[in-house]
């Protein structure tokens, strides 16, 4: 596959029939070739627009499923869970304004879960599985 130009932000679906759950989050810009996005294949399958969004962002994260064990409100990127909150895993969250990437390693790596507001009870609710996660971030329009 040639270049890829994506005019706004996107979410974009690995073509892998047998693995529904990997997905890339795509900002604004130029993908010469798939290994720009960390992917693993040259074609997609679906691709969709993230609404846009020019409120405050906030989200509420938990340490145990249902909402239950320490909770910790975030309003802003985090490079590394490890690091500012001591966590590896997050069992539940709520978003309450904003959507948001999770990744599964720091430095926003590996695989990639789009969170619209709503309450995810379970890491399940969110496509994980399992509950560990790395870094997370804003999605925000930089155009």
């Amino acid at each position: 596959m040639g270049l890829w130009r994506m005019r706004h932000n996107q979410y974009v679906h690995n073509p892998s029939e047998s693995d529904d759950k990997t997905r890339y989050f795509l900002r604004r810009g130029d993908y010469p070739d798939y290994q720009q996005w960390m992917g693993f294949s040259d074609s997609i399958r679906s691709c969709r627009l993230i609404p846009h969004h020019s409120g405050t962002y906030r989200m509420r994260i938990y340490e145990r499923d249902d909402f239950r064990g320490q909770m910790s409100e975030i309003t802003d990127d985090c490079l590394s869970l490890q690091d500012r909150f001591h966590l590896s895993e997050i069992h539940s969250l709520n978003v309450m304004e904003g959507c948001w990437v999770l990744y599964e390693m720091p430095s926003y790596r590996g695989r990639q879960y789009l969170l619209r507001p709503g309450e995810y009870r379970r890491y399940l609710d969110w496509g994980a599985t399992n509950a560990k996660v790395g870094s997370f971030r804003r999605v925000m329009d930089f155009y």
